[in-house]
């Protein structure tokens, strides 16, 4: 009796950690989609509800709304991270790899979300530094190779691409964030034509770097 009961409670131990993960997750989702749709100043309750959970499940996961925005970062720089990567490696075409990294960022929605997770995230820890470091990395190889295969201009630089996306997918002032979606992928074609190699006309000023993006210069 008592070998059954154990075996009953280290077989049920495993699956509370796989809910507690699963509810972990669909937190982190619900919170991204609800940041999207209404803002920095969307409630937890309403993060719960899309979760399916409830208040007390947040709570007993994340500290406070730092700890989860937070961890939603962490997040969409995962997902970004991986979709320029996948993009570099998968694609043969190099300007289709821009193009495929171009738009899966864009759904990702950073626009709206850049200044939630500016204004409420603390000073980068290494974790966030090496996520960051594989996107440099991988944006500056896609773009290298379409260089070298004369279809992308030369005079664009990395940042050019990561300063353009967040303007590209940020909702217009006394607009539905899900609206502007019908118009994004139409807008990022056009910003994807600019940057074909001929170019038509010349930049003014300097390509921007990741270094400006740091604010180092």
């Amino acid at each position: 009796m008592g070998a059954a009961s154990t075996t009953v409670e280290r077989s049920g131990a495993p699956r509370l950690r796989a809910d507690a993960s699963r509810n972990r997750e669909r937190i982190v989702a619900a919170a991204r989609e609800a940041f999207v749709e209404f803002g920095a100043d969307v409630t937890l309750d309403e993060i719960a509800r899309r979760a399916g959970v409830g208040n007390a499940t947040i709570y007993r996961h994340f500290a406070d709304r730092t700890e989860l925005i937070r961890q939603v970062t962490l997040e969409v720089m995962n997902r970004i991270v991986k979709l320029a990567e996948s993009a570099l490696t998968e694609e043969p075409d190099a300007f289709e790899a821009l193009r495929r990294f171009v738009h899966g960022a864009a759904d990702e929605r950073i626009g709206a979300l850049c200044p939630i997770l500016s204004d409420g995230c603390p000073p980068m820890p290494a974790e966030f530094t090496d996520k960051r470091d594989r996107l440099e990395q991988a944006v500056q190889s896609i773009m290298d190779r379409a260089r070298d295969a004369g279809v992308l201009r030369p005079d664009v630089g990395p940042g050019d691409i990561l300063i353009a996306l967040p303007q590209l997918t940020r909702p217009l002032p006394g607009t539905g964030c899900l609206n502007l979606g019908r118009f994004i992928d139409r807008h990022l074609e056009l910003f994807l034509d600019g940057l074909r190699a001929p170019a038509r006309s010349p930049l003014p000023g300097a390509a921007a770097t990741f270094e400006d993006l740091r604010g180092q210069n």
